[in-house]
């Protein structure tokens, strides 16, 4: 099967001059370090999904010089270096690449299922003969991960070998692939809507869309958009309807999938104030590892950008030779050059979002290379920098519409909004120092850290001053109230996670109305050295916007932050619920009471079964045994954890069928999270994939689930079906 020529010819790139080159192939100047350079041949194969790449180790086995495009991605950690003869030639590199990844992004599941299945296939076919024997087909299941009983699987084998060879090739792998992946649970289902017709007619559909999806738009328009996107049979489209095959493609797409497409695009009010908005945030950006003495890159600002965050963190201290740099103060963590930083975020900020991104400086630095900060920051970022008030904004803040495609930097301020002393202020004036490794408390922590002077007066430039506008920070003098003048609109404050937690228990109303007009940074204990997080939920649940987390550390906190901020179209704001923006407010998270937030839902989640679960166990002969958990995470009332039974050996088409009730009340702040494990009795279960979901953009009915691997990156066919209802 010649899966590359239908791939071109699919895409009309069959006279691609780019793709042309790729396939010829070329010498490439493979780069490791500046000493380290080796010249390499490097070629498309002709199946459009693998490289093929020239290796000197003597060991290396044909398969181990196959490298598939599908791994290569914006942000990854691993980097392949290459340097190309010409700018035609690397043209060439750049372009070809693109089009494949874009054109593979854009596949349905169907051609993406017959994609996946010839990357296995290749890895199977031990002879590269184009033809699978009994064995290889064993090993074929192996890397699909499925564990089917060797009878189970001669007997289909001789059933598809209608060419009596005893190998299987072209729609003979096809028709045994086929008969493997039927689904007993979409055949049942359409069944339920079709009743006895081999095929969907409009009204069925329709009726299907009402009565299970329970879609607001159901009706004939709908019915028709979805037969005309998914029905692969020209024939039964024609006779607008809708066959098996359809009904597949349709329950595996974005229209099927249990995040509702209406909130994968922008869909929320952007012209209100910022402190009514939860905002993506990131704290220590430039670490990729831990917080004592791990590496700082600005491959951490360009990879938390991709990501959708829109409050990154500078840590800024004296360099050599007048330059500023970023580590983490104290500590062994690696340096890196404050004007690298700066273009590297130029050049990201907006990729994934137009909203406006807020760096917050923590400024160590000495007068002079503060004026040289301030310098930089104009010169690089140019008219990006918001450096001025907005017309007519002087009472609250502005919102993100406001700021589309602006910087705004967070810091220390001298003065008000407007310059101190009209326009010849003082040069720099002592304001008092802002500092994380201050606050931590923790002795054992300390010792670990260098020599930290107790002085925490700093003298600050009036060039880097003026250029705070709208978020000045402040230490927090408490809440105001009836008679004390508070924080200024433009002010903000930062807390240590254990002080978010004792304010919102001491007095969580008082956090939630502070939060309606004033921007609050929660930022990790001191003791996380490790770089591990907090979770997030209750601090939203409070109205903190810059909730900052360590982006680099997978794990359930990053999940749910990830989900969460998938609303809204990814773009890294997500407007908080009506009665956390309400002045007056009475709610509080951590003694609920009756309110406009309170909506008593009763959710059913019915885990039916999973596909193609991916192997996390790499050892040849192992077979995910996966296992299903259920979180809703929220106010405290509403968290609650179910799990489904083990299936063994099956991560391919594992069959659960089990069904979970949950009561919840405070609907606008609840996500649910859904967690596929490997289980194992003997040690922690192995992590397989997750996928968290707003409450509020959980569509109803059959739907499936596409899981996310540990770090955030979507797996290309992994899958649960489930079946969810929502009802008051």
């Amino acid at each position: 099967m010649d899966s590359g020529r239908d791939f071109l010819t699919l895409h009309g790139l069959q006279d691609d001059e780019d793709l042309q080159a790729l396939l010829k192939g070329s010498q490439l100047l493979k780069v490791k370090s500046s000493s380290w350079r080796r010249e390499r041949f490097y070629k498309l194969q002709e199946d459009c999904k693998t490289i093929w790449q020239e290796s000197r180790k003597v060991m290396r086995t044909p398969e181990s010089q196959l490298f598939s495009i599908e791994d290569i991605q914006e942000d990854q950690r691993n980097t392949l270096d290459l340097i190309a003869p010409s700018p035609a030639d690397a043209q060439h590199w750049v372009l070809g690449l693109r089009k494949i990844i874009h054109h593979s992004g854009s596949m349905d599941q169907r051609q993406k299922l017959r994609h996946w299945i010839h990357s296995c296939l290749r890895k199977a076919d031990k002879n590269k003969d184009n033809k699978m024997s009994f064995k290889e087909l064993q090993n074929f299941l192996k890397e699909l991960n499925i564990q089917v009983d060797d009878s189970y699987a001669r007997k289909i084998f001789r059933e598809c070998d209608r060419s009596q060879t005893d190998s299987l090739e072209d729609e003979e792998i096809e028709a045994f692939y086929k008969m493997l992946t039927q689904r007993v649970e979409i055949d049942r289902t359409f069944a339920e809507a079709a009743g006895s017709g081999e095929t969907l007619s409009v009204d069925q559909l329709v009726t299907f869309l009402q009565h299970q999806q329970r879609e607001e738009a159901a009706g004939p328009a709908l019915a028709l958009s979805l037969i005309e996107r998914y029905e692969p049979s020209e024939t039964a489209k024609a006779q607008r309807q809708m066959t098996k095959d359809g009904f597949l493609m349709y329950l595996l797409s974005a229209d099927g999938s249990a995040f509702s497409l209406a909130h994968r695009r922008v869909y929320q009010d952007m012209g209100q104030p910022l402190s009514h908005y939860l905002v993506s945030s990131s704290h220590n950006t430039y670490l990729l590892e831990d917080q004592l003495a791990g590496p700082s890159s600005t491959e951490a600002y360009i990879r938390a950008l991709c990501k959708g965050c829109r409050c990154l963190e500078l840590d800024c201290w004296d360099g050599p030779n007048q330059e500023p740099i970023i580590y983490h103060g104290y500590t062994f963590t690696s340096k890196i050059l404050f004007c690298d930083v700066l273009r590297a975020i130029r050049d990201y900020a907006f990729k994934a979002s137009p909203y406006p991104v807020i760096l917050s400086l923590e400024n160590h630095c000495t007068l002079e290379q503060q004026r040289v900060m301030a310098r930089h920051l104009q010169a690089i970022l140019g008219p990006m920098l918001l450096n001025r008030q907005l017309d007519g904004v002087t009472n609250s803040l502005p919102s993100p519409e406001q700021l589309k495609g602006k910087i705004l930097l967070k810091g220390k301020k001298l003065g008000g909004l407007l310059p101190p002393g009209g326009e010849g202020g003082p040069e720099a004036t002592v304001v008092s120092d802002e500092d994380e490794a201050a606050e931590m408390e923790d002795e054992a922590v300390r010792s670990r850290v260098q020599h930290k002077p107790k002085e925490d007066k700093l003298r600050l430039a009036q060039e880097l001053s003026d250029m705070v506008i709208y978020c000045k920070s402040v230490h927090f003098g408490g809440f105001s109230s009836p008679g004390t003048p508070g924080q200024a609109f433009y002010e903000m404050a930062s807390f240590s996670e254990n002080r978010a937690l004792r304010l919102l228990q001491e007095s969580g109303n008082g956090f939630v109305r502070h939060n309606v007009g004033h921007l609050s940074r929660i930022y990790p204990a001191g003791w996380r050295t490790d770089s591990s997080n907090y979770s997030p939920v209750e601090m939203w649940n409070g109205g903190c916007q810059i909730v900052a987390l360590n982006f680099q550390t997978p794990g359930p906190e990053m999940d749910v932050y990830q989900g969460r901020f998938q609303d809204n179209g990814a773009c890294g704001y997500v407007l908080k619920p009506a009665f956390l923006r309400d002045p007056n407010a009475t709610f509080n998270p951590r003694a609920l009471a009756q309110g406009p937030w309170w909506a008593r839902k009763r959710l059913n989640i019915r885990v039916i079964s999973g596909q193609q679960l991916p192997k996390v166990n790499k050892n040849k002969n192992s077979i995910v045994d996966p296992k299903v958990t259920v979180e809703i995470h929220g106010v405290s009332r509403d968290v609650a954890s179910r799990q489904t039974a083990v299936i063994t050996n099956n991560g391919f088409n594992p069959w659960w069928d089990m069904e979970f009730a949950f009561e919840v009340v405070v609907p606008d702040l609840a996500l649910v999270r859904f967690l596929v494990e490997d289980y194992d009795a003997s040690s922690k279960n192995d992590f397989i994939g997750q996928s968290t979901i707003p409450l509020n953009s959980l569509k109803q009915g059959y739907r499936h689930v596409h899981l996310l691997s540990k770090n955030g990156d979507q797996h290309p066919s992994a899958t649960l079906f489930v079946k969810i209802s929502l009802q008051d």
